[in-house]
């Protein structure tokens, strides 16, 4: 089965509105592969100018980097799924290794966010990856498959296929050292086997599965050609415009 090709922007905290309006006008006006599916997840202050900046942009869509669970409420300083489907957002990245490092957020908390992203009927980018402690303790499979399982599995079949899933190895976020083209491979084979035995092959052929980790234009190509990679969720060289579409481009 042909699954959608992605290569998603996480700008994380960085840019101004008005960088971002720059960046993300420069990546949309760009010659680029139809069938690759191009999401961009700029701060919180950028997405109403962002979403602006890429109308009518072919294949191009705009995601958040976080939500709160709740619909509404007392919950100062956090942002609402209805908020941020108002400005255009299609997309919400949730389960990054930095929410969950630094904001202790559980894979409890994440399968709650995932279900109002879904009622919202917009789209989660659910992030799983392991520590080097734990690959070097050769518990990684285990070690994602749980983050799944309890994040993501109380869903049903047609809930889960709106899903985007991104394995990130935290060991390779932001730290120059990337997995191999056969780790990367290992593993989304691995989450690929396991959707098929919670679901079925039908719906697991469905899911695209991305990699991040200091996805670069000098690797893109050759982790984008592993038989279950089918894109990359990108940091840092998401955040210029050549780079980045370098990498749109290596599909």
């Amino acid at each position: 089965m042909s699954r959608q090709q992605i290569a998603a922007g996480n700008w994380k905290m960085n840019t101004t509105p008005k960088a971002g309006v720059r960046l993300a006008s420069a990546i949309a006006k760009r010659k680029r592969p139809e069938d690759v599916l191009v999401i961009m997840a700029s701060p919180f202050t950028h997405l109403a100018a962002v979403s602006e900046a890429i109308k009518g942009a072919p294949n191009v869509k705009l995601a958040a980097q976080n939500c709160h669970q709740s619909e509404s409420g007392a919950y100062t300083g956090e942002i609402s799924v209805d908020m941020l489907k108002s400005v255009g957002v299609s997309y919400v990245i949730l389960g990054h290794s930095e929410r969950r490092q630094y904001f202790k957020e559980s894979n409890e908390l994440l399968a709650a966010k995932v279900n109002t992203v879904l009622t919202k009927k917009l789209k989660p980018i659910f992030c799983c990856g392991e520590e080097l402690k734990v690959r070097e303790a050769k518990r990684h499979v285990r070690y994602v498959k749980k983050q799944l399982k309890e994040g993501l599995f109380h869903l049903s079949a047609k809930e889960i296929v709106k899903v985007v899933i991104a394995y990130e190895p935290i060991w390779a976020i932001g730290t120059g050292v990337t997995a191999s083209p056969e780790q990367a491979q290992e593993m989304h084979a691995e989450i690929r086997q396991l959707l098929a035995k919670q679901y079925n092959q039908k719906v697991a052929d469905s899911i695209s599965i991305l990699y991040g980790g200091s996805v670069k234009p000098a690797n893109a190509k050759v982790l984008f050609g592993q038989a279950d990679v089918d894109g990359g969720l990108v940091g840092g060289a998401s955040l210029k415009a050549t780079d980045f579409v370098q990498i749109i481009k290596s599909f």
